[in-house]
């Protein structure tokens, strides 16, 4: 994540996109019909995507025909729901394709697919998982961010592992590899990643508190707390 331009074979870069294409209805569906119930919540929407923004933006270079980089999209899913995310993250990674020249328009939809697809359904399956056997709350944000991160990139590496299967090996030996190539960079970029949303979760946590409980984030006992 970032694929860059023209890296991907066109069955593979049409394939992705079309993926893709289902999950960003879905998820234009779900923030309408949630700013049309709940107006208010337009400044959180924003600072997630700002958040996705800003922290995908800051690329690491990697040999693997890729890039290596936060990702931000833990924090709208456990905000908003995984589905918002997939054309939130349509905005994020066309904006970084024209003007930054992060990923490109061929790969969009692969890029895409790991980003703002398997990474916020991780993280919020990681979190409610989380919650649902009682872990603190700061520890429950700090896995589903991490891990979320690290779930985006397990999917570029399968991405490009299938591109481009080991002469030898085939698919397998090509996995591993991109794989442990990410893994030198990315594990620690995800623990970073984690705790920094960790802190932000705490800031809305303090100045936000009735609004995450209306959105199932908090519970009363910890709005209490």
């Amino acid at each position: 994540m970032h694929i860059m331009e023209g890296f991907l074979p066109v069955k593979h870069a049409v394939g992705w996109s079309l993926a893709v294409v289902p999950f960003v209805g879905y998820g234009m569906h779900t923030i309408n019909q949630r700013i049309k119930e709940k107006p208010e919540q337009r400044m959180l929407l924003g600072v997630a995507a700002a958040f996705t923004f800003v922290l995908s933006a800051l690329k690491m270079p990697s040999v693997t025909g890729s890039c290596s980089h936060p990702t931000g999209t833990g924090l709208g899913a456990i905000l908003f729901g995984p589905a918002a995310m997939a054309p939130i993250g349509l905005v994020v990674l066309l904006f970084q394709a024209l003007l930054l020249a992060h990923g490109g328009l061929t790969t969009l939809g692969a890029n895409l697919f790991s980003m703002a697809v398997v990474g916020p359904f991780t993280a919020a399956a990681i979190y409610r998982l989380a919650r649902g056997i009682r872990l603190p709350f700061g520890l429950a944000i700090f896995l589903a961010a991490s891990l979320a991160d690290l779930g985006t990139y397990l999917t570029t590496s399968l991405q490009l592992a299938l591109a481009f299967p080991d002469p030898v090996g085939g698919f397998s030996a090509s996995l591993a590899k991109f794989t442990a190539l990410f893994a030198i960079t990315q594990i620690p970029l995800a623990i970073s990643e984690g705790f920094l949303t960790v802190l932000v979760m705490n800031a809305l946590k303090r100045y936000n508190s009735q609004e995450l409980r209306e959105m199932d984030v908090l519970t009363s006992r910890e709005l209490q707390a």
